[in-house]
């Protein structure tokens, strides 16, 4: 019995093991073969010749049909209406590329091979159908078909009167002794397919004009929410920064009226105050003006248009101005340069100056009483700017800005495809420094060293660090 057992539990488990792979089969199965899922061929290019393909074999059997019934039923010889059967049905290949050709060819095929079939008539004879065969009007139907769906309607229908005209002519001028007319059927044919296909490209140009009016519509759309944010931004920058600029440049207008013999400096300062301030209102109004112009661009505005250039972008020409007006605020600052100056993209100029006057702003905010020193470095493939100050002598007040100064100049940096470092210096100043290139990114930027000389070297070892920016 102790052998039984371990034999028995062994045959079930097999069996257990069986039944969960024949299980597993059976799912497989169901899942591949018991499917809708949807499996298209792949793109071809065979694919988009397949109609065209179509055509082809429908021309070839018009081509038969017609040399045949020319042949045996119209009495013409076999050569000659092999000719016209392939002017016929070559007419319907011509068609899927140029319909005007094809219809004049399906019109001359018509044209010949009935006064061809008139000759052969004889009283008393069988009848053949006349002026146009089963076969030719197969052809001219498709032709007319396709001259509808891709020529202008006036053309269309210019096409469908002549063809009903020599029809006429044909059948009801010339006539002919023993024949079955096909005139009637052909001409109500022949004005079915041609109203079928003006509708349907009447259809088609319908909706691409509502596709492109739609398109139009929702540019439109966007162009007018975009205007209208402009517009909110530019209400709201107006109310917050200009009442507050306003006030700061009267303040300091009259606060010497205030004070009984105020110094000199005091003035000095009181009018670099309202100065700066004034300044910043106009800067604040042209952008406001750009904010609220529908064509913020002036080089972009359409001919005739009432918006007018707004005033340029500064330059490293008015760097001295702006210097001066940091020396008047009470910061000594060195401004220096070297190499051969070039003439620079507008672009680099402006990213320039932006750096100088933003590191600059935060000495001033971060470093109260060190000094600064701008050194502007002209290469053959750039502008290097180096922004550096000296240990503060006394310790910052607390600052409230949000680090967007350093975000601001590694954006304008990257714009322009350079480099931008920014760190303490060995003295316990600080150093910004930015490469900008000026023939695009193909070219190297030129590195920085990764232990910057202090250019103020005799400063105290205490490290400084800045908060807000760098």
């Amino acid at each position: 019995m102790s052998k039984v057992g371990p034999v028995t539990r062994w045959g079930k488990r097999q069996v257990a093991r069986s039944r969960v792979r024949a299980g597993r089969a059976l799912r497989v199965l169901h899942d591949d073969l018991w499917t809708w899922q949807a499996d298209p061929l792949p793109p071809s290019v065979w694919l988009r010749w397949f109609p065209h393909g179509v055509v082809c074999l429908a021309a070839l059997g018009v081509l038969l049909g017609d040399a045949g019934q020319l042949g045996d039923g119209g009495g013409i010889e076999p050569g000659f209406a092999l000719v016209i059967g392939v002017t016929a049905g070559g007419a319907m290949v011509v068609a899927l590329w140029r319909p005007v050709v094809a219809w004049w060819l399906s019109l001359a095929a018509m044209l010949v091979g009935a006064f061809a079939v008139r000759a052969e008539m004889v009283p008393g004879g069988d009848k053949f159908t006349w002026p146009w065969t089963a076969a030719g009007l197969v052809a001219h139907l498709f032709v007319l078909l396709l001259l509808a769906l891709r020529v202008r309607t006036r053309v269309s229908l210019e096409a469908l009167a002549l063809t009903a005209l020599l029809t006429y002519l044909i059948q009801g001028v010339v006539g002919g002794q023993n024949f079955q007319p096909t005139g009637q059927l052909a001409v109500i044919l022949f004005t079915v397919v041609v109203v079928l296909g003006i509708a349907l490209r009447g259809r088609r140009e319908a909706r691409t004009q509502l596709a492109e009016q739609t398109s139009l519509t929702a540019e439109e759309r966007a162009r007018r929410t975009l205007l209208e944010e402009r517009g909110r931004i530019a209400r709201e920058l107006h109310d917050v920064v200009a009442h507050h600029m306003s006030v700061i440049s009267i303040q300091a207008q009259v606060a010497p009226l205030l004070v009984e013999n105020p110094p000199d400096e005091l003035k000095e300062n009181l009018a670099g105050i309202r100065q700066n301030a004034l300044e910043a209102l106009t800067e604040l109004r042209r952008v406001l003006g750009v904010l609220r112009a529908e064509h913020p661009n002036a080089l972009e505005a359409p001919e005739g248009s009432d918006a007018a250039p707004h005033a340029p972008q500064p330059t490293l020409d008015r760097l001295d101005a702006l210097v001066d007006n940091i020396r008047a605020a009470g910061l000594t600052v060195a401004l220096d340069s070297s190499g051969t100056r070039r003439p620079l993209p507008p672009g680099v100029e402006l990213s320039a100056y932006r750096i100088v006057q933003e590191a600059l702003s935060n000495v001033l905010r971060h470093a109260p009483g060190a000094t600064a020193r701008v050194h502007l470095t002209h290469l053959p493939i750039g502008l290097r700017v180096e922004v550096s100050n000296t240990r503060p002598k006394r310790a910052p007040a607390p600052s409230q800005g949000a680090g967007h100064g350093l975000l601001g100049m590694r954006e304008r940096v990257a714009m322009l495809d350079g480099t931008l470092t920014a760190h303490p210096l060995p003295g316990g100043g600080y150093q910004v420094a930015a490469f900008l290139p000026t023939d695009g990114p193909d070219l190297p930027a030129a590195p920085f060293p990764d232990s910057p000389t202090d250019p103020f070297a005799d400063s105290s070892t205490e490290p400084f660090t800045k908060d807000d920016t760098p």
